[in-house]
This record gives C-alpha cells, structure tokens and sequence, in this order.
C-alpha cells in the first residue's frame, strides 16, 4: 500500500513538472507572438510611412510639371498678345488720330 501511494505521489510531481513546463513554453509562446506582432505593426507603420512620402514626393513632381507647364503656356500668350500689340500699335495710334482729327 506505501508503494503505490509512493508511485501516486511521484506520478504527482512529474504530472506537476509537466504541467509547469507547460506553462512556461505558453508564456513563452505568447510572448514571443507578442513580440513578433510589435515587430509586424511596427514594420507595417514604417512602410506605410514609406509609401505616403512616396506618394507625396510623386505629387510634388507632378504638381510643379504642371505648375512649370502652366507658366510656359502664359508666357508664351503674354509674348503672342505683346507682339499683336506691337504689330497693332501704330494702325491703332493712326486710327486714334484720324477720329480725333474728323471731330
């Protein structure tokens, strides 16, 4: 009878190592997942913050060919309009005289 309540308490304590052993390789497990996870949110924060510079660099760029295309267009019907004026300014000061004149 001593020997099998012996054999009982030794079942015990190896029953209590291992569900010790247990535990610690879930906490293990769990903190490691936890760990891997900040990993993951912190690496997808940091390519997110990639991409939106990415993108907002891209739109600069685009914006300011733009902006560059739009000047060369108005200077170009400044220049147009200057040069009509020009070509104009004598028949128009002629005109100007001849109205004047005739009052």
């Amino acid at each position: 009878m001593a020997d099998v309540l012996r054999k009982i308490k030794q079942t015990e304590r190896e029953a209590a190592r291992k569900l010790s052993a247990a535990k610690d390789e879930a906490s293990k497990i769990v903190s490691d997942a936890r760990k891997k996870s900040t990993e993951l949110v912190s690496k997808a924060s940091d390519d997110s913050v990639s991409t939106t510079q990415a993108t907002l660099d891209s739109a600069r760029d685009e914006a300011s060919k733009s902006a560059d295309k739009v000047l060369k267009e108005g200077a170009k019907s400044v220049d147009a309009i200057s040069s009509t004026a020009e070509k104009n300014q004598s028949k128009a000061v002629d005109h100007i005289l001849k109205t004047m004149s005739s009052l």
